[in-house]
């Protein structure tokens, strides 16, 4: 087989695990398990792998971050001391646990077969459909966000810090506030675009779609200034009418109850714990998919479908697309709904051909999920898709994936072309190494740090080769490498377009990414 061929075993169409939805008029899953029984022997299997599992990540969890080398000498030696101490101590008790954690393999592996695809939560009953006039338009925010909330032991090789504090304070930071007075308005900003004039004028995104900006008289006496590189759509806050968080790397199953409860206080449904472990296709998979929605509107259907075919360290996870129907109003008898998709592709740079397969196995199951859910007469306000694709738009190495399919049917905001994006468009990426620097230390310094040359060149990860390798021949400026997306598809007789792009630092020192806000204006066709 191809380098990223997909291979689908007894299944029609190349659709994934047909297990992994709920079929149609079936309740969403609210537990792991139906049966009582197998939850209590999956308790069982659990409280085998624990000892093991703990001692494992507490080993990982000694590699220090770049904040903790930086500490005072005195602190430093005492913290070299006990890492010292410590790490024969838990080798030790690792190898003490392999008993227990084999029979826990034993017990778990089958139990993963019968597990539900994802947990649903609703913190209230779903109202009944409100009428829309589709005279007047509507507008829809959704963001994407990579919080790389791991084992603290694997998120060590981020650079990141324990895991159940940063989960925590990650919950707090996505909970929408208020905009103060004088700031970027609503947690959305509308790129800064000076005109063919230097002065203003529209900035045009791909197939029409436009940001008005606002006009400002060209002085008639005084030469024309050059034009200059226009300024980041950057925002402090994420946006407080936010309708639709769509997370990836939410592996660590305390950090995805963090998020449960703080969420849902705001977001009334939530999907979460997505993706199965097991042997699956004949590989070994210890953790789920890491994906995480949550959504204002109710979630009307929902299916996950597994990549078949993860390669590398990615294939211990159970990647693979999140796709949900939410319910928006009604309309003259008809239902006004909304489709949302939630992905996190391969992540290897060299895998290109990898994520290549994906991107059209993700195509096709959206495509086949929407003709299993529409109803005769059905509005389709938006057709939206966020995640981490794993690839950018101006990387040599990138340049297969750039060119695919999805691109033609789903309009990025953010982008030209083909190796081309708009020139207010930044990375989403930072340099793991940095993130604990003061010039990006807390969300106000990362804005205004971001927002010069310098400061991206400095703290974004830069364009890469084929093989990873940083690409030193790329022609400057260099505005990062823009791996998280919230790209969507019109849907006629309705008419969209784009209200808003959003780089939000809201994040800093928590994850080593971007969150990006896409906000959609909905209404009538034109005439």
């Amino acid at each position: 087989m191809a380098p990223g061929a997909v291979e689908c075993e007894g299944v029609s169409g190349c659709g994934g695990d047909p297990a992994l939805s709920a079929p149609p008029g079936m309740p969403l899953p609210q537990a792991p398990f139906r049966s009582p029984a197998l939850a209590a022997l999956d308790a069982v299997a659990r409280a085998l792998l624990a000892p093991g599992s703990w001692a494992l990540n507490r080993l990982l969890d000694l590699r220090p971050t770049t904040a903790e080398r930086r500490r005072r000498p005195c602190a430093w030696c005492r913290g070299c001391a006990a890492r010292a101490l410590a790490g024969p101590v838990l080798a030790v008790l690792l190898l003490l646990s392999l008993p227990l954690t084999a029979l826990g393999l034993l017990l778990w592996l089958p139990l993963q077969a019968a597990r539900s695809p994802f947990l649903y939560q609703h913190t209230a009953a779903a109202p009944p459909a409100e009428p829309w006039d589709l005279r007047q338009p509507r507008t829809f925010t959704f963001v994407s966000a990579n919080l790389c909330l791991l084992p603290s032991g694997l998120a060590k090789f981020s650079n990141l810090g324990q895991t159940p504090q940063r989960a925590a304070d990650i919950a707090r930071r996505l909970v929408p506030a208020p905009p103060d007075p004088g700031s970027d308005r609503a947690g959305l900003v509308q790129p800064r675009h000076r005109g063919a004039n230097g002065y203003g004028g529209t900035l045009s995104t791909e197939r029409g779609v436009a940001l008005e900006m606002p006009e400002v008289e060209a002085p008639v006496t005084e030469p024309e200034p050059p034009v200059t590189e226009p300024e980041p759509p950057l925002s402090e806050r994420f946006p407080p009418a936010a309708d639709v968080l769509c997370l990836q790397e939410v592996f660590d199953g305390a950090a995805a109850a963090c998020l449960r409860r703080r969420l849902g206080r705001v977001f009334p449904h939530v999907i979460s714990e997505v993706g199965t472990g097991g042997l699956r296709r004949g590989r070994l998979r210890l953790l789920g998919s890491g994906l995480f929605l949550a959504s204002r509107f109710p979630v009307l259907a929902a299916a996950f479908r597994s990549f078949p075919n993860g390669a590398r360290e990615d294939a211990m996870a159970d990647k693979g697309l999140l796709m949900v129907q939410v319910q928006l109003g009604s309309a003259r008898h008809r239902r006004i709904v909304g489709y949302v998709g939630c992905t996190h592709l391969q992540a290897p740079a060299g895998d290109g051909a990898v994520r290549d397969a994906q991107l059209t196995l993700a195509l096709r199951w959206l495509q086949r999920f929407q003709q299993e859910q529409e109803r005769s007469g059905d509005l389709v306000a938006f057709d939206v898709l966020c995640g981490d694709l794993n690839f950018d738009n101006c990387s040599r190495g990138d340049q297969l994936n750039q060119r695919h399919q999805l691109f033609e049917l789903y309009r990025d905001p953010c982008r030209q072309g083909p190796g081309q994006d708009e020139p207010w468009a930044i990375g989403t990426l930072l340099n793991y190494l940095e993130i604990y620097e003061e010039p990006v230390s807390t969300p106000e310094k990362m804005k205004r740090t971001l927002s010069s040359p310098g400061g991206r060149c400095r703290f974004l990860a830069g364009p890469i080769l084929a093989s990873g390798l940083p690409d030193a021949s790329f022609p400057a400026p260099c505005r990062g490498r823009r791996l998280d997306y919230a790209v969507f598809r019109p849907r006629p007789p309705l008419r969209t377009d784009v209200a808003a792009v959003s780089f939000i630092t809201r994040l800093a020192t928590c994850s080593d990414h971007l969150p990006v806000a896409l906000s959609l204006h909905v209404g009538p066709g034109a005439p």
